[in-house]
């Protein structure tokens, strides 16, 4: 099947519960016995196993090309549960500079206190990677799109990288969804996702999601068993709907942030544009090549004595909110809050000043957003 018709009809269960086309919410916490030898097969909810579990699980594998995926009560869940499954007293781990501010701190507040090291390397300096490698590096860890500041790597040459030196290569893949990039195609042997981003759509629950082969995942989902990372039925079921609308969706955030990112290049209040879909950003020919659609996720610089906060005061319909991927326009400043768990000197080194816009697009009108957005920068 396409994917669009995948997005739809990967999770069905046959036969139908009752008839019902769509799948119902089993609002229970256990399930009867059924003669399960190993323990990870009884149905529980905190196993993630249950009838929602597997149906979401199925679709997400399958709009990736997966052999198995696993979601989780969020996407730190996701990314906190892959790295302490892989990762040991001993280990160490590369991961790419300018991740996402919470990923970030887990690997810099938390492994160390686990007797896990780890070294940060340049995406855009690929002949620069392997002279951070260790005889006990075991993985590494990047990012499709980068968060805040949308670094695009070359991921062929990533995945080659990890192959030739035997670790575990792990990618979140939020900011670009299943419908602008597919991990597993590229080789890549996890993928993580925030499912509370584009995935779910509606920014009504907090999911995670990991994708990829099953070995792996299953190592992973035992890990967050036992640290009760576990998603709920009810977020099952809107998760597993908001999947359906997933090619619609993005399909618009794609057009809307091209859209805006154009008009805002050509302002004379705003100093940068940082978004993959324009010729100049550095990685806008490696984008191209790679992504099937650069995403409603862009970045800003004002220019001079132009204010952000006085910007973001007058914007009629962004919501001056964290998170992104939901069908409303957000807009945040990333140093107060997805990157303000970062040291200034360590913000200020990645990019991350603190005057950058980070507006994710939703998928209302375009011409309203950049009206909207006009009449603010009058104001800035």
């Amino acid at each position: 099947m396409k994917l669009q018709t995948m997005l739809i009809h990967a999770g069905d269960v046959q036969p139908r519960f009752a008839g019902a086309v769509t799948l119902p919410i089993f609002q229970s916490s256990t399930f009867e016995y059924e003669g399960q030898r190993k323990y990870e097969d009884v149905k529980y909810i905190r196993l993630n196993n249950t009838p929602n579990h597997v149906a979401v699980g199925k679709v997400l594998a399958a709009i990736e090309g997966a052999e198995a995926a696993v979601v989780t009560g969020s996407g730190m869940a996701a990314i906190s549960s892959t790295l302490l499954a892989l990762l040991k007293a001993g280990d160490h781990l590369l991961a790419q500079q300018g991740l996402y501010g919470g990923s970030h701190t887990f690997i810099t507040d938390h492994l160390p206190d686990l007797g896990v090291s780890f070294d940060f390397i340049n995406a855009a300096e690929p002949e620069s990677w392997r002279a951070k490698l260790k005889s006990n590096t075991k993985a590494v860890l990047v990012e499709t799109i980068s968060n805040p500041l949308l670094q695009v790597l070359d991921h062929r040459r990533m995945v080659d990288f990890a192959r030739a030196h035997g670790l575990v290569s792990i990618i979140d893949n939020t900011l670009a969804s299943p419908i602008n990039f597919r991990p597993p195609a590229f080789g890549y042997d996890l993928s993580v996702h925030s499912c509370t981003k584009y995935l779910n759509g509606h920014s009504d629950i907090v999911a995670g999601a990991v994708i990829g082969k099953a070995e792996l995942v299953e190592r992973v989902n035992r890990k967050a068993v036992h640290l009760g990372g576990c998603l709920d039925p009810h977020a099952c079921f809107l998760l597993e709907r908001g999947i359906k609308t997933l090619a619609l969706r993005v399909r618009q955030h794609n057009e809307n942030g091209q859209k805006m990112a154009e008009v805002l290049e050509s302002h004379p209040k705003v100093a940068r544009v940082i978004y993959p879909g324009l010729p100049s950003h550095p990685d806008h020919a490696i984008a191209r090549e790679l992504l099937d659609g650069f995403g409603g996720l862009l970045s800003f610089e004002l220019k001079g004595a132009a204010s952000a906060q006085r910007l973001i005061e007058h914007l009629r319909i962004p919501v001056h909110a964290p998170s992104l991927g939901g069908v409303e326009s957000l807009i945040t400043l990333p140093a107060r809050t997805s990157h303000a768990g970062l040291d200034p000197q360590e913000r200020r080194r990645l990019g991350i000043s603190d005057g950058l816009i980070r507006l994710a697009i939703g998928i209302e009108a375009a011409e309203d957003l950049i009206e909207d957005m006009a009449q603010a920068l009058g104001f800035a």
